[in-house]
């Protein structure tokens, strides 16, 4: 058995489909728009063909009549506008959509985004004074500002107007600004989920007085990025954004493209896991303002320096965030994580500790806190990501006194808090999260669409899965389920942590690639069925095109046997899993077992069985004396795998054994003899018959284990009355028996044969069929 990493949820079968009004759509298709939640014609005809006149009427924003009087009066007044933008992909594209809206109108303005380090997110009060100093009557925040009560109260002392555009969660108070606009504080507006850039763009769209098609390229960046909800009016924002992105003339974006390698056709992907990670990267190691000149910038040459550097800085945070995973990793393990990590380090950059968070949530599935320590101020400040049972934003507001600052969402949010405050932290959080969870819920889920067989899938398939894309949040890609025997597993990469697999039928054959599931290749018996779970696409190579899944995931349900046999010193490490019970056999407990991982429990076959409780591994590492006891131990522990790591130094079964005529012409010749001596006239005997040594001594000892003679210091000498017996009485020759049967059957029985053996045993069913063994 191997278990799943994940938690598999499978989507409920549709038996029944809408009555829609679709052609050349599949039933495949329409089952997976149902699954997400589209239940008419209309809905679906709109999802499957997106359309810019179904978005909605930014006229339905609260305050954005107002807001938009106030900036067209400033501009016709000649005052200073101050955009006041954040620092990640989201907020420098909403600067620069607000920058490049307010420049088209003739408005004098500049942006501004303050440093994550020195300022942190969000409008703050130095940064409000100073833009007073400077002139600026109007501050237009984007991606930022819902949760600036105080510095809203500041920008009206001053005598600025402050106008919020903003989608983060609005917390208790809201601030007291000129202008509001946010889709979650708009109840007229027919959709909640805009990122940053969305509601900059809604406003952008307002204050021209027409739809500005030509920064459509910019908001399909910061939405992506962001991981908003890829659904209704950011489904087409996203849409039409990266054909934008995808022909885009901005030299910024041609040369960004360039260093990613991007020549063709922009995918949410691209932006998601090559674009967006560049843009932030700036803005976590420095001033993002290098981020908003490269989208800015008309010169193709300074935008190819920009971009270059821009590469540069990312690889520069790539090594940070490596390191720094591996300190706080080290942490973790060193706590045994429970409830909520929180981990804190002086020194550890700020900019890149909510990455390290999302990969401690994916290696322990459980909420992660990292911050890095300020002596100067006594604080702590970083970013946290959260599993997906776990409101992470609705249980912080619960201890809000914790905190000095904090904000964000369900799932990610960013904190400052007084050292003294971290165990408190902590400790409320654990008590929450483990009152509102069970174990069942800090395991990550993969939502599966359906099950598929193979012949189903091809590139025509694959191709029709694209119709759902762009996808992300709210809508997911596809991911199809197989169960199948796989003909051909390997190890890929050069440190073979990959792993492929070939699938076939009597029709076609489909390749899997499991990015990341090396490790996985030991856990895999011969000719076991597996499930494994992941997305359709396509393999190009030589011109030559395939359908193939790339695995997420995989497990298998029925019990493994491991063939381990003759593998001297073979380490079980890979195979032990710290939540799993484990269980290695003996007939003598090694002197030095220092090459048992400290999980792994030893006994003999001499231990008292009756102790023994269910396991999910066990290790046989010698053959038993006596095949119940080994029936016995599987019976008992019920092993869901089974590792034969069964060594034999002297092989009995391997050896001839004696034919009654050997037996015979030995006894005749003592007989005749009346007594040998063995130690001077065995290599005689030998070199007449051709017999090794042990046979002949084996033979001796039978003749005396039956009382046909006595030995006695090498001599062997004939018993003058010898009583008549069958070979098979001795002792010695049944135990010789026993022995080369317990090899054959364990040690040079083929795979299939010893499976069938372990699995009927383990199952305690019909009895196994005996063996033939030697006999006279």
């Amino acid at each position: 058995m191997l278990q799943s990493k994940t938690k598999w949820n499978f989507s409920e079968v549709q038996t029944e489909t809408p009555g829609w009004d679709l052609n050349n759509v599949s039933p495949l298709i329409k089952e997976l728009l149902i699954q997400r939640g589209i239940n008419s014609s209309e809905e679906a005809k709109a999802f499957l063909k997106p359309d810019l006149s179904n978005l909605h009427n930014p006229e339905n924003f609260s305050d954005i009549t107002k807001a938009t009087e106030r900036v067209h009066r400033a501009i016709a007044n000649q005052e200073k506008i101050l955009i006041f933008g954040d620092y990640d992909a989201d907020g420098v594209s909403s600067t620069t959509v607000m920058l490049k809206a307010l420049k088209e109108l003739g408005a004098d303005c500049e942006f501004y985004i303050p440093n994550r380090f020195t300022e942190g997110y969000g409008p703050n009060e130095t940064a409000f004074k100073e833009a007073y100093q400077n002139g600026y009557s109007l501050i237009i925040t984007v991606d930022n500002g819902i949760s600036a009560v105080h510095e809203a109260a500041v920008a009206k002392q001053l005598g600025i107007d402050l106008i919020i555009t903003d989608h983060h969660e609005p917390q208790e108070e809201l601030p007291a600004a000129f202008a509001i606009i946010h889709p979650k504080c708009s109840q007229d507006y027919g959709f909640s989920e805009l990122a940053g850039v969305g509601v900059a763009f809604k406003f952008a769209q307002h204050l021209l007085g027409y739809f500005p098609e030509q920064l459509l390229d910019l908001v399909a960046i910061g939405t992506i990025a962001d991981l908003v909800p890829l659904r209704d009016e950011n489904r087409i924002l996203a849409y039409f954004g990266l054909k934008a992105l995808s022909s885009t003339t901005r030299p910024g974006l041609i040369a960004l493209k360039k260093v990613c390698n991007l020549n063709e056709e922009v995918s949410e992907e691209d932006v998601g896991f090559l674009i967006g990670p560049r843009i932030n990267a700036v803005g976590r190691l420095q001033d993002a303002d290098l981020a908003v000149q490269l989208l800015l910038t008309e010169d193709p040459f300074e935008a190819e320096q920009i971009a270059d550097t821009v590469q540069s800085i990312n690889q520069e945070r790539q090594k940070i965030v490596s390191n720094i995973v591996k300190e706080a990793d080290q942490m973790v393990a060193d706590k045994d994580a429970q409830g909520v990590i929180v981990v804190a380090k002086e020194g550890w950059n700020q900019g890149v500790l909510g990455i390290v968070a999302s990969n401690l949530v994916r290696k322990y599935d459980r909420p992660a806190i990292v911050l890095t320590e300020l002596p100067d101020t006594g604080e702590v400040k970083g970013s946290a990501r959260s599993i997906p049972a776990f409101d992470l934003f609705t249980s912080c507001m619960k201890i809000r006194d914790v905190f000095t600052h904090f904000g964000g969402h369900a799932q990610a949010a960013g904190m400052t808090l007084p050292v003294e405050n971290l165990t408190r932290l902590q400790d409320e959080l654990n008590s929450i999260i483990h009152a509102e969870l069970s174990e069942e819920d800090f395991s990550q889920e993969t939502e599966i669409s359906r099950t598929i067989a193979i012949p189903e899938i091809n590139e025509e398939l694959v191709n029709e899965v694209k119709q759902l894309a762009p996808f992300g949040m709210a809508n997911p890609k596809p991911v199809f389920h197989i169960n199948h025997l796989p003909a051909d597993i390997r190890q890929i990469g050069t440190r073979k942590n990959h792993l492929k697999l070939q699938f076939r039928d009597a029709q076609r054959a489909l390749e899997g690639i499991g990015f990341g599931l090396g490790d996985l290749y030991h856990h895999i018996s011969p000719k076991t069925k597996l499930s494994v779970v992941g997305e359709l696409g396509i393999n190009e190579w030589n011109g030559i095109r395939k359908a193939q899944i790339i695995i997420r995931d995989m497990r298998i349900d029925e019990r493994q046997v491991f063939d381990h046999r003759g593998k001297k010193r073979f380490d079980i490490t890979p195979y032990v899993h710290n939540k799993k019970t484990h269980l290695s056999v003996y007939e003598n407990l090694p002197i030095d077992n220092s090459f048992l991982p400290e999980k792994v429990e030893s006994i003999t076959y001499d231990s008292d069985l009756s102790m023994l409780q269910k396991v999910n591994s066990i290790y046989l590492y010698e053959l038993p004396t006596d095949l119940q006891t080994l029936k016995d131990i599987l019976r008992r522990t019920q092993p869901m795998n089974v590792h034969a790591c069964f060594q034999l130094r002297d092989s009995i079964y391997m050896k001839a054994f004696p034919s009654r005529e050997d037996f015979k012409w030995l006894y005749a010749f003592t007989a005749k003899r009346k007594q040998i001596d063995l130690q001077r006239e065995l290599p005689m005997i030998m070199d007449a018959k051709g017999w090794t040594k042990d046979r002949v001594l084996f033979m001796s000892n039978v003749f005396s284990d039956l009382e046909f003679v006595k030995i006695n210091n090498g001599i062997m000498e004939l018993n003058s009355k010898p009583a008549k017996r069958d070979l098979a009485e001795s002792e010695l020759y049944q135990k010789y028996l026993k022995h080369a049967e317990i090899e054959k059957l364990l040690y040079y029985s083929t795979y299939d044969e010893l499976k069938q053996w372990i699995m009927t045993c383990i199952t305690d069913g019909v009895k196994p069929r005996e063996e033939a063994t030697y006999g006279l």
